[in-house]
């Protein structure tokens, strides 16, 4: 509350002494959820320094990586994420927090510094603030500015795609990892995302004098008021000039090698979420309803998706419509980011292949979960606080283990391993990130339908 929401983050206030950084300081407003807990502090632009042990000040130059966490734009907390088995290749770990939903992404007119101003993307602004305190400071942890990795996992990893095309961001870091984050790569017009701006301040009681009333609503009737699904960048002028994926398709982005990917059965999360929250389970006589639901299509256009993906294929309707969602909203457009990012840098693309990872973050439900959205972060970071415990097999240790090792592979010489080639447009190799040991595929684009829905866009 106050002058300082929906403003661009100012730096610290300076102190005198030591301060104590014993615990984690607060993280962003937010309701319960299963993949974050309850929050209404908003001094939460925190983050959280993880560096080898030893001397932190002998200027040894460590490679750096830079983590922001997904929880669709909405939900979540830097320090769910212990990065110890990463800091253990010799690589510091900062994990961030920056603010989340309306408070992080509202745009409204009223909200633009001056007449015509842009509005929204305040919570990119915050992730560019860290980057910066990053290039500032982190030679105190033993730390290399000039070798910062940026990387992260679903609203996470579509924040590493808009820092990459993000002129503010330029310089600010030298490698990224995007984990299943191609899953929007068109950002509303400024003009767009401001009417929804403006429908939300409506709701809360603040059409007039706009910009003084939203600043001193109770953060609680913020997050009350928030619509899960509402909260992404948008092209507001500054921090994003041009959507996602027309700026990497031109080459107008920060040029940096990269490491991209997504998970074999990334919807199969969002079928089961929905079950969950209880709407009905997806059966042979709701399948097509399903699919224009979901993709927002016509009957004819659902009857044809359906056909292409037929039941008889699949295990059970709730895994045919998870095919559909991962292949239109994950796989496809992460096959033409690769292509962009090709062209002009070194590019690494994967496939999280493991069928059988622990779901963490959902109850059982009536269909296997398989590769789904998110399950790949266990194999990167001990998760703290997530509904459901995992433990992983000796395989998948293993495979952990590679994984491990790619990315501070990257993030230490920009190469993740001489196993995994350089994804380029003819071939399309990528690596199928698979237990015990990863291997080369080259079956991505028919295995995920792209002809098909190349032709249905």
């Amino acid at each position: 509350m106050g002058p300082l929401r929906w403003r661009p983050p100012q730096p610290a206030v300076p102190w005198t002494g030591i301060r104590d950084a014993t615990t984690f300081a607060p993280h962003c407003p937010q309701p319960p959820s299963g993949f974050g807990v309850a929050s209404t502090s908003e001094n939460c632009l925190y983050l959280n320094v993880f560096a080898p042990a030893g001397d932190r000040a002998g200027g040894r130059g460590l490679p750096v990586m830079v983590w922001i966490r997904g929880g669709a734009f909405i939900a979540g907390e830097s320090d769910d994420y212990n990065p110890a088995g990463l800091v253990r290749h010799g690589v510091i770990v900062v994990t961030i927090n920056y603010r989340l939903g309306a408070l992080g992404f509202l745009a409204d007119a009223a909200l633009a510094s001056h007449p015509g101003g842009s509005s929204g993307n305040y919570g990119l602004m915050d992730q560019q603030a860290a980057l910066r305190w990053v290039q500032a400071n982190i030679r105190q942890f033993g730390g290399n500015p000039r070798n910062v990795t940026l990387s992260g996992e679903s609203s996470g990893g579509l924040s590493v795609l808009s820092q990459l095309v993000s002129p503010g961001a330029r310089g600010l870091f030298a490698r990224a990892i995007a984990e299943s984050g191609t899953y929007d790569l068109t950002q509303a017009t400024l003009a767009t995302a401001e009417t929804a701006g403006q429908a939300f301040a409506a709701k809360v009681g603040c059409a007039s004098q706009t910009a003084a009333c939203l600043r001193a609503l109770p953060v609680s009737t913020i997050v009350d008021n928030e619509d899960f699904a509402s909260y992404k960048p948008d092209i507001d002028g500054t921090v994003l000039t041009q959507s996602i994926g027309p700026a990497l398709a031109s080459g107008q982005f920060n040029r940096v090698p990269v490491i991209n990917g997504t998970n074999r059965d990334e919807w199969r999360l969002f079928v089961a979420q929905e079950q969950l929250d209880g709407a009905p389970p997806v059966t042979a006589a709701n399948y097509q309803a399903s699919i224009a639901g979901l993709l927002g299509v016509s009957a004819t256009a659902a009857e044809a998706i359906a056909a292409e993906y037929p039941l008889s294929a699949y295990s059970s309707p709730a895994v045919a419509l998870g095919a559909v969602g991962t292949d239109e909203i994950f796989a496809c457009p992460a096959l033409t980011v690769d292509e962009s990012l090709s062209t002009c840098v070194p590019t690494y693309a994967y496939e999280f292949n493991d069928q059988n990872a622990p779901e963490r973050y959902l109850a059982p439900v009536g269909f296997p979960y398989g590769a789904a959205h998110e399950s790949e972060v266990q194999y990167l970071f001990s998760l703290q606080n997530t509904p459901f415990p995992g433990v992983l097999t000796p395989s998948q240790q293993r495979l952990a283990a590679a994984m491990k090792q790619y990315w501070t592979n990257l993030a230490r010489t920009g190469s993740p391993a001489s196993l995994w080639p350089r994804f380029d447009a003819t071939s399309q190799q990528m690596l199928s990130l698979i237990p015990p040991r990863p291997q080369v595929e080259t079956g991505f684009a028919a295995e995920h339908h792209r002809a098909f829905w190349a032709l249905a866009g």
